[in-house]
């Protein structure tokens, strides 16, 4: 049973405590990433026998097996996987920045240009369950970031095949190439590339432990969006909230994975009470019903706080992957909601809205990283890079304070640089 907290009367250790995996991944994932690195697709082909339990013919998911998987897919779903990425592109188009220059003074002309990387690597995590929303919401944002080549990988089933609606979901958001790879092992071959997985220069993605290991590891030789943990909710609600509604809410993110994270703020004990009671009795309803128990049991908590405004000081603190902000007026509070992956704004919006057909992104920080860092978006697949431009005659205007300030910093080369250009003038 989910427990109940009263803030103050128990250790502040208890209402911050997080959710810390004990796998000790590290040293098993060097050992895969190096062996990938040293022996390309044989190692893959082993990893796929040993951890997927099947014996692939190729990597590569041809274009027949893609139309075969679109075939598939009832039409009805298909409308809906289409319906969900123009909601997707239409928030994340207004993401797209915008190269710009400045020429305010006379011989000077400065600027800023975007260019997407060449190639993003997107990992969709297999297992349990499919995730074609994962698809559309890494790939979408590349895309519209204008990247040439997108890679997916995605572990097969032990039939030997990514599931349809996984492939259906890449179709419909222009993947360009797609790999039966998962764990460790898919992030490795993206990293360094194989004899056929070609080398990417960013990779996205939710995984398990090991895949967030993996990412860890190959951060410098590639760029990562983030090392993402278990999944999170905190919903922020009132004594108005409906506990059924509520109680729906965060067995929705319990049901993820037993160290799924589900925690409620209230300033009422009434609702906390019945919270507990709905979640009790939806439990039962569940398929997933011994691993949401397991997240809810070990992880899940209601804290009880004096007042709303307390509320809101413990859902910063905690940063959530997802917070619902369950109260009448909720842009009356939306400004002081300073640390959160994605906000969802009153009685009406439940997280799964924005797991599936909202539009904003659904890959976003975990762990209190919120505190620091934002939702996948456009901004992940594109570079920045600055240009300066200076006339001869705007340069002599500058070179004595920029030699004397590289001067100050001892570093003599510079400051020579900035004045050797005039040295002939003056003899």
């Amino acid at each position: 049973m989910i427990r109940i907290l009263k803030y103050g009367e128990v250790e502040n250790t208890d209402i911050f405590a997080r959710v810390v995996p004990t796998v000790n991944t590290e040293a098993i994932v060097a050992d895969i990433i190096a062996n990938v690195r040293a022996r390309g697709d044989a190692a893959l082909y082993e990893y796929c026998e040993k951890f997927d339990k099947v014996q692939l013919d190729s990597l590569a998911v041809s274009e027949a097996e893609i139309d075969e998987a679109f075939a598939a897919v009832p039409s009805e779903f298909l409308r809906i996987l289409r319906l969900a990425a123009d909601n997707i592109r239409l928030f994340h188009e207004k993401q797209k920045r915008n190269s710009f220059i400045v020429n305010e003074q006379e011989g000077v002309v400065m600027g800023q240009k975007i260019t997407p990387v060449d190639r993003a690597g997107l990992y969709v995590p297999g297992g349990t369950a499919a995730y074609p929303s994962t698809v559309l919401m890494d790939a979408i944002p590349a895309k519209i970031a204008g990247v040439p080549q997108v890679v997916m990988v995605s572990p097969p089933g032990k039939d030997g095949k990514i599931p349809a609606v996984i492939l259906a979901a890449a179709k419909i958001a222009g993947v360009d190439r797609i790999f039966k790879l998962g764990g460790a092992q898919a992030i490795a071959a993206l990293a360094y590339g194989t004899e056929s997985v070609p080398k990417v220069d960013k990779i996205v993605g939710p995984g398990n432990a090991f895949v967030a290991e993996a990412k860890k590891q190959v951060f410098g030789a590639v760029s990562i969006d983030m090392i993402a943990g278990p999944s999170e909710i905190l919903v922020l609600a009132d004594g108005t909230a409906n506990p059924r509604h509520v109680a729906a809410d965060l067995l929705s993110q319990a049901e993820h994975d037993k160290l799924a994270s589900a925690v409620l703020v209230t300033d009422s004990e009434v609702l906390a009470v019945a919270v507990q009671q709905e979640i009790e009795t939806q439990l039962s309803l569940l398929e997933r019903e011994e691993i949401a128990r397991a997240s809810i049991d070990q992880n899940g908590k209601i804290i009880v706080a004096p007042d709303l405004q307390k509320g809101i000081e413990i859902a910063n603190e905690i940063a959530p992957e997802h917070l619902e902000l369950c109260v009448d007026n909720p842009f009356d509070y939306l400004d002081q909601i300073r640390h959160a992956g994605s906000i969802f704004m009153g009685k009406n919006c439940p997280e799964a809205l924005g797991d599936y057909l909202a539009g904003p992104n659904h890959t976003l920080p975990t762990s209190g990283t919120a505190k620091f860092s934002s939702p996948l978006s456009v901004d992940d697949f594109v570079k920045k890079t600055q240009y300066t431009y200076f006339t001869k005659e705007a340069l002599s205007k500058v070179a004595e304070d920029v030699a004397y300030f590289a001067r100050k910093e001892g570093l003599t080369a510079h400051a020579r640089s900035a004045t050797v250009r005039f040295e002939e003038e003056e003899k």
